[in-house]
Parts: C-alpha cells; sequence; structure tokens
C-alpha cells in the first residue's frame, strides 16, 4: 500500500520506518530540510535502538523515500500524521499549530476515498474537528494513537500490546477498519487486541494511558518521601505491595521521577483540557502527580549538598546519565540533565555523561562539562550520582571505581545499584527513599 508519514520527528520517523520495512510503499514528509537530509541518507537525527539500519534497508530497498514537498503525498491513498503537540508557552494545554498546519497542507493533495489516520497526542475534541476539516476533499479520518517507548519505538510499532482505531461510523467491519487491518496486517494475524472506538475515546486512550503511568509513578516517590522521614525501605515497599494482582510491581520504581516530551505534558494538556470541558475537577490530582515528580529532582540535588556538608563552590560532583531515560538521547524535560543543572547552578563544577545525549545534553546546557566516559567523569569527583539507569551504570564494579576517587560516596537517583555491594567496597550509598 502506498502511504505517506507527515512529520518525521521521533514518532514519524519510526512509524514511515516500521511501515516500510512491513513492504509499504512510504513517503515520509516533514518541512525541516536538515532532517530531511539525515533520514534521506539513510541516518535518523535522533537515537533509537536499531533504527538506522532498518531505516537503510528499507530505503535500500526502495520502499521509503523522504521529501519536503508534500506534493509527495499526492498518490498515498493513506496519510498518517504524526508531527508534535509540545506544550504551550502561555500555559499548560497543547500547542495543535502544527497538527493544523499539517491537516491544512495535507488537504491541497487529498483525493476522495484518501484516509488520514491521524497518531498525534491530541485533547479530546480535536479529532472531530479534524475530519470537518478535510471532509470537502472527499477524504476521511481515523484517529490510531500511538503507545511507543523510547528504545522499543520499533518493537512496539511492529509489535504492538494494542491498536486503537477512533472511527466517525459505529460499523465495525466498515471500510476505514478494513485498510487499517492490511496496513497492520502482521500484528492483527499475530493476535495482537484491536479496539475500534469513535473519535473521543481513542482520544482519551492515550491521555489516560500516561496520566495512570504518571499517578502510579509519582505514587511510590510519594511513598519514597514518607520511607525517607520513617526509616522504611521503598524498594521492599514497592516489593510487598506489587505482588497483589491487582496493583503489580512494574513502573514501581522510586527515584527520580519521569520526563521525557511526552508524559509531562501530556497530563498537563490533559488537566487543562480538562477545564476547558467544565470537568477539571476529574483530574486536579494530576497537579499533585506533576508536583511530587518535580519534587524528586531538588531532592536529588540536596542530597548530593548534604553529602558535600552543604558546601558548594568548587566542588565537584560526577552526573552519570543526562538522557530521561536509558536507550535513548531524549533530554527533553529529563531530570538527569535538570539535576545536572541545578548542580552546577549552586556553584558545584558538574563533569557529566551519557552514553547516547552528551551531544543533545550539549545543546541546551552549553555550560555544563562533558566528559567522554563514565570512569572519566568520575575521576576524582567527590560525589556520583546516577542520574539514568543505563545498563552501563547499573554494571559499574565498586570495586573498580573506587580507583578513580577517592571520597567514594554515590548518590542512587534510579534505586538501580546494589547497596550492600557498594558499601562493600567502602562507599557511602545514599538511595531514594532507602535507609
Amino acid at each position: 500500500m502506498k502511504l505517506s508519514v507527515i512529520g518525521c520527528g521521533y514518532l514519524g520517523a519510526v512509524h514511515a520506518t516500521a511501515m516500510a520495512s512491513l513492504g509499504h510503499e512510504v513517503v515520509g514528509i516533514d518541512v525541516d530540510e536538515n532532517r530531511i537530509a539525515m533520514l534521506a541518507s539513510g541516518k535518523a537525527p535522533f537515537f533509537e535502538p536499531g533504527l538506522d539500519d532498518l531505516l537503510t534497508k528499507a530505503r535500500d530497498r526502495g520502499t521509503l523515500t523522504f521529501s519536503t514537498d508534500f506534493a509527495a503525498a499526492s498518490d498515498a491513498t493513506v496519510h498518517f500524521v504524526a508531527v508534535g503537540t509540545p506544550q504551550r508557552a502561555d500555559g499548560d494545554g497543547a500547542d495543535l499549530r502544527y497538527v493544523d498546519s499539517a491537516i491544512a497542507s495535507l488537504t491541497a493533495v487529498l483525493s476522495p476515498g484518501d484516509l488520514v489516520v491521524g497518531k498525534s497526542t491530541v485533547p479530546v475534541g480535536t479529532a472531530r474537528r479534524l475530519a470537518d476539516a478535510i471532509r470537502p476533499t472527499g477524504a476521511r479520518l481515523v484517529w490510531n494513537p500511538e503507545f511507543l517507548r523510547e528504545g522499543f519505538a520499533i518493537q512496539d510499532t511492529l509489535e504492538p500490546d494494542r491498536l486503537v482505531y477512533g472511527i466517525e461510523s459505529d460499523d465495525l467491519s466498515s471500510a476505514d477498519v478494513a485498510v487499517l487491518d492490511e496496513i497492520y496486517r502482521p500484528a492483527i494475524d499475530a493476535g495482537t487486541p484491536r479496539v475500534v472506538t469513535d473519535y473521543a475515546t481513542a482520544e482519551l486512550v492515550k491521555v489516560s494511558a500516561n496520566a495512570f503511568l504518571a499517578t502510579k509513578i509519582s505514587f511510590i516517590n510519594a511513598m519514597a518521601e514518607i520511607a525517607e522521614v520513617t526509616g522504611a525501605d521503598v524498594t521492599q515497599l514497592a516489593d510487598a505491595i506489587g505482588f497483589d494482582a491487582r496493583i503489580g510491581r512494574r513502573f514501581l520504581n522510586a527515584g527520580i521521577g519521569f520526563g521525557g516530551g511526552c508524559l509531562p505534558k501530556d497530563i498537563r494538556a490533559f488537566a487543562a483540557r480538562a477545564e476547558e470541558l467544565g470537568v477539571g475537577e476529574s483530574v486536579r490530582f494530576l497537579h499533585e502527580v506533576d508536583a511530587i515528580n518535580l519534587r524528586r529532582r531538588q531532592r536529588v540535588a540536596d542530597l548530593v549538598l548534604g553529602a558535600l556538608d552543604g558546601t558548594a563552590d568548587g566542588r565537584r560532583v560526577a552526573v552519570l546519565g543526562l538522557a530521561f531515560k536509558p536507550d535513548s538521547d531524549d533530554t527533553r524535560d529529563s531530570p538527569a540533565l535538570d539535576v545536572a543543572r541545578r548542580l552546577h547552578a549552586a556553584g558545584i563544577e558538574v563533569r557529566a555523561f551519557d552514553p547516547a545525549a552528551n551531544e543533545t545534553a550539549r545543546r541546551v546546557a552549553p555550560d555544563l562539562a562533558y566528559a567522554d566516559s563514565a570512569l572519566a567523569a568520575i575521576a576524582d569527583a567527590e560525589v556520583v550520582v546516577v542520574a539514568t539507569e543505563w545498563r552501563e551504570f547499573r554494571d559499574l564494579d565498586p570495586e573498580t571505581v573506587s580507583s578513580a576517587t577517592s571520597a567514594r560516596i554515590i548518590v542512587d537517583a534510579r534505586n538501580c545499584l546494589d547497596p550492600e555491594a557498594w558499601r562493600a567496597a567502602g562507599w557511602t550509598y545514599h538511595g531514594m527513599g532507602r535507609p
């Protein structure tokens, strides 16, 4: 099938590449000339495991091309809209300028019978408005939210845990459903659950899933705050309550909190949209979820300052990790980078290292010092902070690391290390919500 993907940022580039790998003929379109040039050369403009290889293979097979010209989408019959919806500069709501611009440009090349498929995360009610905008062209709209995890985006696209189709008709056997089923044929044949619903429900599925996940993370971080003043161990607490099948252990990991380009801005936009709809009290708890999350960053900075006896000027600290999560170079709203910048602002000499995000971080925080390896960052540091749980940091040998610094104080902001192993090697260990 001939597909276009409008917007070739993280979501769009992954989706276009994955669809091409399934044998569809795909053109990716974006207004950013540098981004398109990189993708056309077989190189993704961000780090995602396995994407460059899949991108190169699809390009070499001729199933994937890229362009800055919307006319290149004119012979496609299905058009995925995957542009960003960042937080508004003047408030918490979602900025829909890029979605509206993409739809406006796309309508010029749509043909009767074409299918426009929304992938972007948007406030509930947006799909209905966009469907009305494209109706004069004779095209139709389906809303098909994405559920990608950075670091696992290819897997989540090719082997999703569910597919959601928001359609205008109540007919589950509609032509629009059949078209999407054909596009996602391998996943459908593998038995992937499929939910066909209305526009509003499809829009709410993504934001409510993010809100629930954020709430679960902030809940265990709130328990960590209580554990820190009572002497309890939040890790053992999470283990114990996680055995309850109604709760589950996943994402009950206390630490520095969540970040990235989706979760923080999506829960804020959800709360803002609820206020617009007159039901803001329904999700007012999300403001506290956000507040708990942001407090964890200062808590890490306070642990470091406490380890330095409250004196900051001229002290040296190593920060391991800058991306908001491992297997990513994304530093948008990254708790790790935020902590590094807070420490630097306090007068501490920060030397940071991330296996993938050094350059991404350098663009937004050029005043930090960046090392080429974990050991180089740790050299002569008075405190070491593990801020992103990359495997190479989790696997650090405390005996080996001891040779790089005599201070031997470590702040485990992700609770990803073995406290006993580090203490046995002579380190003073500080965890989050752990005695």
